[in-house]
């Protein structure tokens, strides 16, 4: 028959005295004393020391040899005990740099997918930046309406002050034969006239072609070999840009890299480091990726207000000077702990900190959003900037729709994510 109690005789571990006790089992039991009287003695290095022991001996001989070898404790006979279990009173070490997303893995996943999927957008003109292959623009030029005059472009000056003499020279000498000096054309034969005192943007023409007539439907191998050539010369020229002119038409602009051609900006390349506020390549330089700085008042430290410094006007003592230590949101990274680079690529419009901003119920919505195919593309093309103090608001609700593309690049990483979040639903922690 299953005992109702658990008895133990002689128990001697550390403060002990070779007592004998009996406890009611299935029942609340709670142990009191003195500090030093043996009580932690009594339940952990006895009661639940033994329990495990017993537990461990059942086992296999295979499954013990993974496991270590525990001593019996100091007792002469402990009876009705059961496999047991203990929650030791431990003071937590609390990180500043965990939070939630961090501890359940979600945030390494978000991480990854804002890598793989994010949109990256200007920091300082909110615009949509995005980086081309060179076949991929090699593809959107021919793809140009036929019959269309085009001029491949090279920035060379973009809104820079003086004459620039030595640029020209230096295009003579490479052999070309135009350049483009604040939207009007110039034969590099000719003298070029500037004025030192203003801005002055400068392009360099590569090449001038037009689009053959039947290109959509063969495609001409010599002709695009020459596009070819011509792009990868103007993108060497202009350090990985590159303007085509439709002659009484647009202009577009091409990128290798991100970077912001309106704004001179350029972006690193993105990465799951990027998003992280543990990395120097993601943490905001100001607080070090922790969202807050730690100031000191002085009104506060100043512990007798009627003398100066060197007549004892401080204290020296610790505990009074903590307490006059106070954490601020950072200024620059309003509390989101990453660098701006990080702030500026988003995903169904909302920036990886705004995302992680949201509630447990509430960021698991937009994750089914992103994950279904019901959604509808936002027109936006703008970033929507963080509030002043960094948070988002959380009754904003963004219909999003990826491409089958991205879909299909995020469907593990989202499936992830969601089965965490639904974990923290399911577990009543979704506050």
């Amino acid at each position: 028959m299953p005992q109702d109690k658990i008895s133990i005789r002689g128990a001697r571990a550390h403060n002990l005295k070779n007592i004998d006790v009996t406890l009611p089992r299935d029942k609340l039991v709670v142990i009191t004393g003195l500090s030093g009287s043996g009580k932690s003695s009594l339940a952990f290095d006895t009661i639940f020391a033994e329990g495990q022991r017993r537990y461990m001996e059942s086992l296999s001989t295979y499954a013990r040899q993974f496991l270590d070898r525990m001593e019996k404790p100091d007792v002469d006979s402990i009876d009705g005990l059961s496999p047991a279990l203990a929650i030791d009173q431990k003071g937590t070490i609390q990180n500043p740099r965990s939070t939630v997303g961090t501890v359940t893995e979600i945030y390494d996943y978000l991480r990854l997918l804002y890598a793989r999927i994010g949109h990256p957008h200007c920091p300082k003109c909110g615009r949509e930046i995005s980086q081309q292959t060179i076949q991929q623009i090699v593809d959107a030029v021919l793809n140009l309406p036929e019959g269309s005059r085009i001029m491949l472009l090279a920035p060379l000056v973009k809104e820079r002050q003086g004459a620039h003499e030595h640029i020209f020279d230096e295009m003579r000498r490479s052999g070309y034969v135009r350049v483009r000096v604040d939207g009007k054309i110039y034969d590099l034969s000719d003298e070029i006239e500037q004025d030192r005192q203003k801005k002055h943007t400068i392009e360099v023409v590569v090449d001038r072609l037009a689009i053959p007539k039947g290109q959509q439907q063969e495609i001409d191998p010599s002709f695009r070999q020459r596009v070819t050539d011509s792009l990868e010369t103007a993108l060497k020229l202009g350090s990985g840009i590159v303007q085509v002119a439709i002659i009484g038409g647009d202009e577009i602009l091409f990128s290798e890299r991100l970077a912001c051609v309106s704004c001179g900006i350029s972006l690193p390349e993105i990465a799951p480091h990027t998003f992280s506020f543990n990395s120097p390549h993601g943490a905001c330089p100001t607080c070090a990726g922790l969202g807050v700085l730690q100031t000191t008042d002085p009104e506060l430290v100043k512990m007798h207000a009627e003398r100066s410094v060197d007549e004892g006007g401080i204290a020296p003592r610790n505990e009074e000077i903590e307490s006059s230590i106070s954490a601020r949101t950072c200024p620059d990274c309003h509390g989101t702990r990453l660098k701006q680079e990080a702030l500026s690529v988003t995903l169904g419009g909302r920036t990886i900190a705004q995302v992680t901003q949201l509630s447990i119920v509430l960021a698991q919505q937009f994750f089914q959003k992103l994950a279904s195919d019901t959604g509808a593309r936002s027109s936006q093309a703008n970033m929507r900037p963080l509030t002043d103090s960094g948070k988002v608001k959380h009754d904003l609700v963004i219909e999003v729709m990826l491409t089958e593309r991205e879909r299909l690049i995020a469907r593990q990483l989202l499936k992830e994510i969601q089965a965490r979040l639904q974990f923290l639903l399911d577990v009543g922690l979704d506050y």
